[in-house]
């Protein structure tokens, strides 16, 4: 939702409404999450915002919205990610700043907070209760146990998950990289049974997602993992690169990197 400018100058509705566009496209560039446009977004602004009348009109699970206030030389942002079907609270933040280069300090926080969103909704999607679940739910469920100290156990259970999600949707470009991505940390942390199988099994994996979506990081980031297993450091480091030009938020690229 359009953040709200509580400054008591009213010109500094841009500072808010920048922060809004760049957190809609840094959100856009993360695997497998749908973003409302900022178009339609905008046609909430100064409305009184209602989550789950949002959550029907506009067919999405979570609403984030938040404030901007500005005074002095300090800036504060609010932010909060609320459940539109039930109107709970999943997550919130402030940011404290000085505002002595907007610019930066605007990137640093919508960074920050796409960052902090990618593992709020993959923890809360994975404890949603389904029926019949679909594929990205069972990747969200291997994300989030992979998201927890690595063992033995937390890859016994993440590595079958993947593989029903790829069950359910053969061409998922998301479930053959996380999969690859899943089967060669594990070797990195020397828990695999048979490692020259799942390395075998990654490189196919990601060599599938990258000729599917050559544009799509997750691919990338998979095989640069793989290269990595593979001893070709120098192989792996263009493609971590792309992967931080799709997404500059992409944590673990940036550390692989370093």
């Amino acid at each position: 939702m359009p953040f709200a400018n509580l400054s008591d100058d009213r010109e500094q509705q841009y500072f808010a409404d920048g922060i809004t566009d760049d957190l809609t496209n840094d959100l856009s560039r993360i695997a497998g999450m749908f973003v409302i446009s900022r178009n339609t977004a905008f046609t909430y602004w100064d409305k009184p915002i209602d989550p789950r009348q949002i959550g029907r009109e506009l067919g999405v699970r979570y609403v984030l919205e938040g404030s901007v206030q500005r005074w002095s030389k300090q800036v504060r942002v609010n932010v909060q990610l609320i459940e539109a079907e039930t109107d709970a609270h999943i997550w919130a933040e402030r940011f404290d700043h000085d505002t002595s280069d907007l610019g930066a300090l605007q990137s640093e926080i919508t960074d920050r907070i796409a960052v902090a969103l990618d593992a709020e909704v993959t923890s809360a999607e994975a404890a949603r209760p389904s029926e019949h679940p679909d594929a990205l739910e069972y990747i969200l469920r291997a994300r989030a146990a992979l998201s927890k100290p690595s063992s033995p156990e937390n890859y016994a259970q993440a590595i079958p998950l993947y593989e029903r999600a790829l069950e359910l949707d053969p061409g998922s470009v998301a479930a053959k990289s996380w999969l690859a991505t899943a089967l060669v940390s594990r070797m990195f942390d020397a828990m695999a049974d048979a490692p020259e199988a799942d390395g075998a099994r990654a490189e196919e994996l990601a060599e599938q997602a990258l000729a599917a979506a050559p544009r799509n990081p997750l691919a990338h980031f998979a095989k640069g993992m793989v290269l990595r297993a593979q001893g070709r450091d120098a192989e792996a480091i263009p493609e971590y690169e792309a992967v931080i030009t799709f997404n500059p938020n992409w944590v673990y690229a940036i550390t692989s990197l370093s």
